[in-house]
């Protein structure tokens, strides 16, 4: 019986004597590998960055808003435009009257241009909160305050900075004591936001925050507002929701047959939504690389066959001398499985270098983990064992007086 490591070592120096059938063998398997490699390693990492900075609300926090804050029904965040506005009056309604939330807090949202001196910066978010969103934001500040319940019931003109508009408006200056102007009304600068950084390429350190009461002084109470609801606990999340539910339905004067004319969103909400998206991301790479795969492994099986009619002296001779038949198909899968390891050793290596360097230059976010390798040459191996068993089998059936005569 031939050793194991003879079989590899002569299957490698096959590949290494044929150097251009060796890479037109390989190419369709490198490539299904790397891209399975690839997408999993940017899922992944998609999924973990998507749990750490967009599903950010914290496992006790509800958001209630007039339209869906995340679907990918087109239909129905149009038709949600119809609903009524989130008003102060609901909101104070639900601070109120909700025994299973711990804090109630509302949040406006607008765009506009914000200046210091000579410098302005246009797109700005500008966002008003009350003060409760201070302890129920994740946001966290690497100097200066939050504003005060006092500085919102007055309507002071103070604000809190993220990390680009503070580097912006202010560069090489201490923007804590400064002042700056938002909507012909001149702000000074309490605190500086930790830096965010970007979402999937999307600028998250591009906002001002002010006081609610401030916010709708200077843009209206026309805009509907978003709640923040937060519970005790995790466990308390589902009651509060149906407490929130039932105020504003009372509110709104809606009747039992009437669906809600708002929506409610979790952290679980975004999750699930990204869940949806991520999954049919995946499917369609997966099977991209499976088809790169199955038409590697079809090569792979015809060179093989080519093989066997090349090698039918060296089988008949093998045979002659007291090979069995078990010996000649462990030689032939053997080699089909060291074609396909060495396929795969490439295959992972191109799928780790390109997610890394993909990570590195883009927002794409990609999560390099072993048992991903682990996959790839997994997936090698039942490719040389599925289009390696036929050859193998035909090498084995060789009769050696007919290879032997035919020679």
């Amino acid at each position: 019986m031939m050793d194991v490591r003879d079989t590899a070592g002569q299957a490698l120096a096959a590949l290494a004597a044929r150097k251009l059938r060796t890479t037109l063998t390989l190419l369709g398997l490198i490539i299904g590998v790397s891209s399975l490699i690839l997408v999993m390693t940017i899922v992944q990492g998609a999924n973990t960055y998507v749990k750490d900075k967009i599903a950010n609300l914290g496992t006790n926090v509800v958001e209630v808003a007039k339209v869906p804050l995340v679907t990918v029904n087109f239909e129905e965040f149009m038709k949600a435009l119809r609903n009524k506005d989130l008003t102060r009056a609901e909101w104070r309604a639900v601070q109120e009257a909700c025994t299973a939330c711990r804090q109630v807090a509302a949040v406006a949202r607008t765009s506009g241009r914000v200046r210091s001196g000579e410098t302005s910066m246009t797109d700005v978010e500008i966002r008003g909160e009350s003060p409760e969103m201070a302890s129920i934001n994740t946001l966290d500040l690497v100097g200066g305050r939050y504003f005060t319940f006092s500085e919102d019931e007055r309507a002071a003109t103070v604000c809190v900075l993220g990390d680009t508009v503070a580097q912006e408006l202010f560069p090489g200056r201490d923007p804590l004591g400064q002042r700056l102007r938002i909507g012909g009304e001149e702000f000074q600068v309490i605190g500086l936001a930790e830096p965010i950084g970007s979402v999937l390429g999307q600028e998250q350190d591009n906002f001002v925050l002010i006081p609610l009461t401030t916010w709708q002084k200077i843009f209206g109470t026309h805009q509907s507002l978003t709640l923040k609801v937060q519970t005790p606990t995790e466990a308390d999340l589902p009651r509060a929701q149906e407490q929130v539910r039932t105020i504003l339905r009372r509110l709104r004067q809606r009747s039992y047959v009437q669906a809600d004319d708002f929506f409610f969103a979790t952290a679980d909400t975004y999750l699930e939504v990204w869940r949806d998206i991520s999954q049919v991301f995946f499917l369609v790479f997966v099977l991209i690389s499976s088809i790169a795969s199955l038409v590697g492994g079809i090569v792979i099986m015809n060179i093989m066959l080519v093989s066997v009619t090349e090698r039918r002296k060296e089988i008949g001779l093998r045979r002659s001398v007291g090979a069995r038949q078990g010996d000649i198909l462990r030689q032939f899968l053997l080699e089909a499985l060291t074609i396909c390891l060495v396929g795969g050793v490439i295959g992972v290596g191109l799928g780790f270098t390109v997610a890394v360097v993909l990570r590195a230059v883009t927002p794409f976010p990609a999560d390099v983990r072993p048992w991903v390798a682990l996959l790839g040459f997994g997936l090698s191996s039942a490719i040389a064992l599925l289009f390696g068993l036929y050859p193998a089998v035909r090498a084995a059936a060789v009769d050696p007086v007919v290879a032997l005569r035919a020679e």
